[in-house]
């Protein structure tokens, strides 16, 4: 099997900026682009794996194993078969359209907590609930690592019954690896570790894995979607950020793994005896990551690339992802000169948002392809029976 070079350097970016950072002083700027440009393309191939769910999420069945005659080999029933198709979901519109609301609710309610109780409380209940949700997340990211480099027996699945409700712990039985194990082994000990000494280097970590799994594992469904998020999210942020000083004051008071940090000098400062930092929110990462790995999935669709088995490393022609990506980096690149000139906290979807749904659109005008983009979409079942329902109603 051939491997995509780029993904490959994208995580040895993301390893060497991560320890690299922390005994050179490398220039903040460059370490903000290239480490979230790394994120981001690692991230949104392995979005890729999404069809395949939304294959068998249809009804669709992966081709039978051959035997030795070249006879397809005997499997489960169609029934049994039929009984385990995936659940899938997506954002709808009306999802999106609530999105900028719910947000705003919870961001003005932590602002009121700091405002209102005790910071190191507020802070102290964030903790636990970050800490529990990174483990979760280390896991997933982690565990697939051990096993595609570490010994054979990594990958031995294991059966564990369970007695809880379906809607708490899922359909019995649970089915993992031995290197989920080891990986939920070491996730706990980190979050006990980063819960105790908060130190900027594991929130990084956190944050780099729920980039990664946020984008790798959500949907925004289709194209006009996307578009219904990211421009209510523009308005959002312009509002928090310019209009009041809600965004800054929860950024600045959140002793979370909500952003990534970077820092500016390795020297700490006279007065606090803490390194400097510049930050990027999480949100500015992963929501135009959900877009832009349904940028590459839709170049994924208009190559024919196979739905099984997944490959990600799969060589494909990619006009809307590298577009979108390009539109991001010259993007993410005016938020951090504005910021710089002005020396003031930008709100980085004021720039972002142009520059991903310009890029996208641009490209599927210069390519005659407006139509099919916005027609994509990653809900076929539900459209299906929508326009079966339409022919039904038109026949009476």
């Amino acid at each position: 099997m051939s491997y995509n070079p780029l993904i490959l350097l994208s995580y040895a970016a993301i390893a060497g900026l991560w320890v690299g950072c922390q005994v050179v002083e490398i220039p903040y700027v460059a370490n903000l682009m290239l480490l979230v440009t790394s994120i981001l393309y690692a991230a949104c191939h392995w979005s890729l794996t999404l069809r395949e769910e939304q294959a068998l999420a249809r009804g669709e069945s992966p081709p039978k194993e051959k035997d030795d005659d070249g006879k397809d080999k005997e499997g489960d029933d169609d029934d049994e078969k039929e009984e385990e198709r995936p659940q899938y979901e997506t954002l709808t519109s009306k999802d999106a359209m609530q999105f900028p609301l719910l947000g705003s609710a919870s961001l003005f309610g932590l602002y009121c907590a700091f405002k209102f109780f005790d910071k190191e409380t507020v802070n102290l209940i964030i903790s636990v609930y970050f800490s529990l949700v990174g483990i979760a997340a280390i896991t997933a990211t982690l565990g697939p690592a051990l096993e595609s480099v570490g010994p054979k027996f990594l990958s031995k699945e294991i059966k564990m019954k369970h007695f809880l409700p379906e809607s708490i712990g899922g359909k019995s039985p649970w089915v993992f690896n031995v290197s989920d194990i080891f990986a939920l082994m070491g996730g706990v000990a980190f979050n006990v570790a980063y819960f105790q000494s908060k130190h900027w280097t594991m929130n990084n970590v956190l944050g780099i894995c729920f980039c990664l799994q946020g984008i790798e594992r959500f949907s925004l469904g289709t194209y006009k979607i996307g578009a219904i998020l990211l421009v209510g999210l523009f308005f959002y942020d312009i509002f928090w950020v310019f209009g009041t000083d809600v965004m800054v004051t929860v950024a600045k008071s959140l002793d979370g793994p909500i952003k990534i940090l970077f820092p500016r000098s390795l020297t700490p400062d006279a007065t606090t005896g803490k390194l400097e930092m510049s930050l990027l929110g999480l949100g500015d990462i992963v929501i135009p990551g959900f877009f832009l790995a349904l940028l590459l999935r839709f170049d994924a669709h208009n190559a024919n690339v196979d739905y099984f088995p997944t490959n990600v490393h799969a060589s494909f022609p990619k006009p809307y992802f590298h577009s979108a990506l390009i539109g991001y980096v010259l993007g993410l690149a005016t938020t951090l000169y504005v910021m710089i000139v002005f020396e003031a906290a930008q709100p980085a979807l004021l720039y972002l948002v142009p520059a991903c749904l310009g890029s996208s659109l641009l490209c599927a005008v210069v390519r005659g392809e407006m139509k099919a983009l916005f027609d994509y979409s990653e809900e076929e079942e539900e459209e299906e029976e929508e326009q079966k329902d339409e022919a039904d109603k038109k026949k009476d």
